[in-house]
């Protein structure tokens, strides 16, 4: 085995696929190759999807789920773990389960709940199994406004509401809460929770409508410097900055909300 082998990180996604390939499992694997880190995934179910609508869901049978988890923990064992869109709270239950008998990194959930195009992609039983299940095992949980707001039972319609649910779901046992604030008017500064002190991440809003699996790959380019040994804040902070630039560059596919540029120009930094 050569130095570079044993040096590459190793990341993985358990979620769902995308078969239009902006978001999923499939936008989580390039954000992964676009840090550097070698990237691995348990597929729970599958979907029928491209820019304007989620056609079909399948879910895939539990069996077919650990199977995927037993397979890889004694070859291809990850160093960090994201999950994303997991359906049903059945594959929560199973998902947690698995991850709480392995040694698979500190664990970001991307708690997907609606597809852009409106399409709901957590049964609505499974809310409360995450809840009390999933986001315990979390050290970072990335939910948007709506996801916030579910999540917490709390209302969200500026910052301090946005800051109060946050706090609410820290409770729950997550470390670092991050607010997404893409669904704040002006500008769409994210919210980071930790210990009580709340780190405001302000940036640009781009004015586009190509932003279909933006959050896929904030979770996953967290889950990937975390991999690569950054501490939480700075993984968030360099997750942000990719997420930023991969939107700016996103090669205008699709007639709806369409994907990002998983690999942007001058992607990686030069200073990283």
């Amino acid at each position: 085995m050569s130095q570079a082998e044993r040096s590459t990180a190793i990341a993985a996604t358990v979620a769902t696929t995308d078969s239009g390939g902006g978001a999923g499992i499939q936008a989580d694997l390039k954000t992964f190759a676009a840090a550097g880190v070698y990237g691995v995934s348990v597929a729970v179910a599958l979907t029928a999807q491209n820019t304007l609508q989620v056609g079909a869901i399948h879910p895939l049978p539990l069996d077919f789920v650990r199977a995927q988890f037993q397979v890889l923990d004694p070859d291809l064992c990850p160093a960090a773990t994201k999950t994303g869109m997991l359906l049903t709270a059945a594959h929560i239950e199973l998902v947690c389960q698995e991850l709480s008998e392995r040694s698979w990194g500190p664990l970001v959930v991307d708690p997907v709940m609606v597809a852009k195009s409106g399409h709901r992609l957590l049964e609505e039983d499974a809310v409360e199994t995450m809840r009390r299940d999933l986001l315990p095992l979390a050290l970072v949980v990335t939910p948007n406004w709506p996801e916030a707001a579910t999540l917490s039972g709390l209302p969200v319609g500026d910052e301090a509401e946005a800051i109060r649910a946050g706090q609410a779901i820290a409770e729950l046992g997550v470390a670092f809460v991050v607010i997404k604030g893409g669904h704040a008017p002006g500008e769409p500064a994210d919210l980071v929770l930790h210990r009580g002190e709340v780190t405001r991440l302000g940036g640009p809003r781009l004015e586009t409508r190509h932003t279909h699996g933006t959050g896929c790959t904030f979770s996953a380019a967290i889950t990937a410097q975390l991999a690569l040994g950054r501490d939480p804040l700075a993984a968030i902070r360099e997750a942000k900055r990719y997420v930023t630039a991969a939107i700016a560059a996103a090669p205008g596919l699709g007639a709806g909300h369409g994907p990002l540029q998983h690999f942007p120009p001058g992607w990686p930094p030069a200073d990283q």
